[in-house]
């Protein structure tokens, strides 16, 4: 079987959606793979690996060090490129995190040196927090809330898109130029959680604010929720790089390689509200 096919990894993710969607209107050949996808694919199964990667030239590889409990993503991301190289598997897109130091215990950053290695052409993805974590992420039930209760302080996050995103692994999977490098990507401009807050006000018509509590209070709020008290103290430590303005530069990245100013955060705003996306 020749290798065409782009294998993407998380394919019903947000970033993962998003670019299945990107890839077949750009006439891509593409395998949608997650545990329930259309390509079956686990990577605590590794019998799924194999026959996920057959017929595939370019892959997208999310990791899952934001699940509860133990991930060593060095180890396992080396063992999947490998497979991956193995069976032909030309081009790797990894998607990471635009973060500083540990996170929750977990270096975000793990997996990258195993792709580098691997010998197949490679793309590194760093994004910003993902806009689409308040309309479906981790910070949804709060929005409906009316209140963000975060321990992120006074910080500023140049929040980015995750269409732009990947739109971005598109470019990177199908074309040539980017391979071999590291891709910081963010959305236009760094905003505070209370301005972020405003603009999910008025765009929502719901009143929504912003509500800075003590990185521990936060964990423990989150404990008498039931999440489980690793995954709370990964949370708040992610709040954390916003509150410490760790990475509230912006980059030009998406700009440079779409041909167009990133998308921005009121426009997200309106497009959620108006698809529906806080009614109760």
């Amino acid at each position: 079987m020749a290798n065409n096919g782009i294998l993407v990894l998380g394919g019903t993710g947000k970033t993962g959606r998003r670019l299945v969607g990107a890839l077949r209107a750009r006439g891509a050949e593409v395998r949608a793979a997650s545990r329930s996808g259309e390509v079956r694919f686990d990577w605590d199964d590794r019998s799924t690996w194999a026959p996920a990667f057959t017929g595939v030239r370019a892959a997208y590889v999310v990791d899952l060090q934001d699940k509860p409990g133990q991930w060593d993503a060095e180890t396992q991301i080396r063992a999947l490129a490998e497979q991956a190289v193995a069976q032909g598997v030309e081009r790797l897109v990894l998607l990471q995190a635009r973060v500083h130091g540990l996170v929750g215990g977990k270096d975000l950053k793990a997996g990258e040196g195993a792709v580098r290695e691997s010998g197949a052409e490679w793309t590194i993805l760093r994004p910003n927090w993902f806009f689409q974590n308040f309309d479906e992420g981790v910070l949804f039930d709060a929005v409906l809330a009316g209140e963000l209760r975060l321990p992120a302080g006074q910080g500023r996050e140049p929040f980015v898109d995750a269409g732009d995103v990947a739109e971005v692994a598109a470019a990177a999977l199908l074309e040539d130029g980017h391979q071999g490098q590291i891709l910081e990507l963010s959305g236009p401009a760094a905003l505070s959680l209370t301005e972020a807050a405003a603009l999910l006000s008025e765009a929502s018509g719901r009143e929504i604010r912003y509500v800075p509590v003590d990185h521990q209070e936060y964990v423990d709020e989150l404990v008498s929720y039931e999440v489980p008290a690793d995954y709370a103290l990964f949370v708040a430590d992610l709040v954390a790089q916003i509150r410490d303005n760790r990475n509230t530069a912006t980059t030009p990245t998406v700009e440079r390689i779409l041909g167009r100013p990133p998308r921005d955060f009121a426009d997200f705003a309106k497009s959620a509200a108006a698809d529906g996306a806080w009614q109760e």
